[in-house]
């Protein structure tokens, strides 16, 4: 399969890793980044890092386990703000692949938690028209959840109201990482022989790469294989908890995406700390590599 960009023979140079330079005449290489078209007041796809349930569970004298009751509680909220003012896509970080390092207790405390939210949202989730996803390694977690989890993205994946993914075990470098595999399984040509062929010395794996690879093989044909490919592009990513880092979440989608890092820990991020997002983000000039004068003209 040849992409727009392989076809044009533009962008990356496969020999020397650098872009090509055109004349000045001729259209710019073809780039991954999005480009100018209207000002988007509202963004299409919000991200968040939902971070400072356990600051917040200290604050009130709570166990960890009842910040994280209450985070579920404002991601509630949020979602229906979101509805509200009209975001297609709602993504959220609800449990890292780091998130394994926290103590025992409070990992099986949010296992519970997620089940416990699973039987009791989905349904109403399902009502709303709202499809809901999840992203991970999936398969670290009990029969029983992904179980729910399976059952839950059958059961709401015509739902287009709003889509609501949650990442569940995730990382942004396993998201490449399996993106990558991914990719480069699709550009082996199978051999016949192949379950009984034992690495040898002409036996390499570039022999065995499809004769079009460099075609097959670029910034265009992996996005396909990330998470997300079927979305609209992250617009906005907000962390809270007063950090000011992402923290392995979306490293591709998040390539353009406007960041804003709020003070407030996650359950007290209500519909107001939303609102004053959303307005920050309308007040910022996306170029996308251009000038303000060009945008200023493009978007009039």
């Amino acid at each position: 399969m040849k992409t727009r960009a392989a076809e044009s023979d533009a962008g990356l140079s496969v020999d020397e890793g650098i872009s090509n330079n055109p004349a000045p005449d001729n259209p710019a290489p073809d780039v991954s980044a999005p480009d100018v078209s209207v000002h988007a007041v509202v963004p299409r796809h919000v991200a968040i890092i939902m971070d400072g349930n356990n600051r917040w569970a200290r604050q009130q004298g709570l166990l960890g386990a009842e910040g994280h009751r209450a985070g579920g509680k404002q991601l509630r909220n949020i979602v229906k703000a979101a509805l509200r003012q009209n975001i297609a896509v709602l993504t959220v970080f609800a449990f890292s692949s780091e998130n394994w390092r926290r103590p025992p207790q409070e990992v099986q405390a949010l296992m519970t938690l997620f089940i416990e939210s699973l039987d009791r949202e989905v349904p109403k989730l399902h009502e709303q028209a709202i499809g809901l996803r999840f992203i991970g390694d999936l398969s670290a977690f009990s029969e029983a959840l992904q179980t729910r989890m399976v059952a839950a993205q059958q059961l709401t994946a015509n739902n287009q109201r709003l889509v609501l993914v949650c990442a569940v075990n995730y990382g942004g470098r396993w998201d490449i990482t399996q993106a990558a595999m991914r990719l480069m399984a699709s550009c082996i040509e199978p051999k016949a022989n192949d379950h009984c062929n034992a690495p040898n010395g002409s036996d390499h794996l570039a022999e065995r790469l499809q004769a079009d690879w460099r075609l097959r093989i670029n910034e265009h044909v992996l996005h396909g294989f990330t998470c997300l490919s079927d979305l609209p592009p992250v617009d906005l990513c907000i962390r809270t908890g007063g950090e000011k880092r992402i923290s392995n979440f979306l490293l591709w989608q998040l390539a353009y995406a406007e960041l804003i890092f709020s003070e407030q820990l996650w359950p007290d991020f209500d519909e107001s700390c939303l609102l004053a997002a959303l307005q920050e983000f309308s007040s910022r000039q996306r170029r996308f590599g251009r000038t303000s004068e060009q945008v200023e003209v493009m978007t009039k």
